[in-house]
């Protein structure tokens, strides 16, 4: 039931000051059970995203296109995790889970920030490895130190101006209630739905944002892997398909996870799929993919596995001096 603190009173108008969230579950004992779970997974999420940051900048055999990106991506992970585990653990925790309307605009403009970002960092590695593998002679002359820190700031700009005009866009709406947001974090589609304004120029916005970053992210991807399916088609050795194929396994499994989950969310006709089975995918995309990208990335690369053995024989190297 909405709170009356959640609900400011304007003459003869009310207007929402905070919106109940109502969490992945309102069973207090699942809740309890689920808290140590998402605890462990952000923590994880954290170390193991830090971790490679670390390791990147430490190790100057990483010091390469590829890994300055990946880098760039733990950072986002950390970022994206930060803006909605912490309130979501906190939320499990709680009887009654408010959130005051500023902070739910903040909550949402960094998480779409990062969200944002990712869609187009995933489209630069993918054009990397396009170069990598269909040039790979003219490799180290086209992917500069300057153009690899243009497309990162590109990315990390579009994402911005892309969250900017979405949060704008929803959050300048008129609300008068009801302040329930079926989720367990402040998801854009679900605000607007109970606005009490008119929500056309939001629901614009927030498509052209999908179409130009999302879909346009999407379509950079497949042609870019569409030149090198054909470029590896082209290689008559077993070994070198292979090898061709390796570099980008990775990279590929990332954006399935990624794009794969966040497209079944929100292409998925609702009567389809219930709002339990949207927050089992949301928490695939917003909080499993964060702590997977590490993993998948590392399993793969002999140039990390042979980083860590180095960190490893330095570290035994200094103990025993001591």
């Amino acid at each position: 039931m909405t709170s009356s603190r959640s609900i400011e009173w304007n003459g003869n108008q009310s207007s929402v000051a905070m919106f109940v969230l109502l969490g992945l579950s309102d069973d207090k004992e699942l809740q309890l059970i689920l808290f140590p779970i998402f605890l462990g997974i952000y923590l994880v999420t954290l170390i193991w995203n830090l971790g490679l940051i670390l390791l990147i900048r430490k190790d100057s055999h990483l010091h390469t296109p590829m890994y300055f990106f990946l880098s760039f991506l733990s950072f986002i992970d950390i970022c994206y995790s930060s803006s909605i585990s912490p309130r979501m653990l906190s939320d499990f925790l709680k009887n009654k889970k408010i959130i005051s309307f500023i902070a739910c605009a903040t909550q949402y403009f960094v998480a779409a920030w990062m969200s944002l970002t990712e869609c187009c960092l995933l489209s630069a590695m993918a054009y990397d490895r396009y170069v990598a593998i269909c040039s790979p002679l003219q490799y180290s002359a086209i992917m500069v130190p300057g153009l690899c820190g243009k497309m990162v700031t590109g990315a990390c700009v579009s994402g911005f101006l892309s969250s900017l005009s979405q949060t704008v866009s929803c959050f300048h709406l008129y609300y008068c209630g009801p302040n329930i947001i079926q989720h367990f974090f402040c998801n854009l589609p679900q605000i607007i739905s109970s606005s009490c304004s008119n929500p056309f120029i939001s629901q614009m916005t927030l498509l052209l944002v999908a179409i130009v970053i999302g879909f346009g992210s999407l379509l950079v991807i497949f042609l870019s892997y569409g030149f090198i399916a054909a470029s590896i088609l082209k290689i008559s050795s077993g070994k070198g398909s292979t090898k061709a194929f390796n570099t980008c396994a990775s990279h590929l499994a990332a954006v399935t996870l990624y794009y794969g989950t966040a497209l079944s969310v929100y292409l998925c006709p609702k009567s389809n799929h219930s709002m339990k089975q949207d927050k089992v995918l949301s928490v695939f995309y917003v909080i499993i993919t964060p702590m997977m990208n590490p993993l998948i990335y590392s399993l793969r690369s002999k140039e990390i596995k042979g980083a860590l053995k180095r960190l490893m024989k330095r570290a035994i190297v200094l103990c025993q001096s001591e």
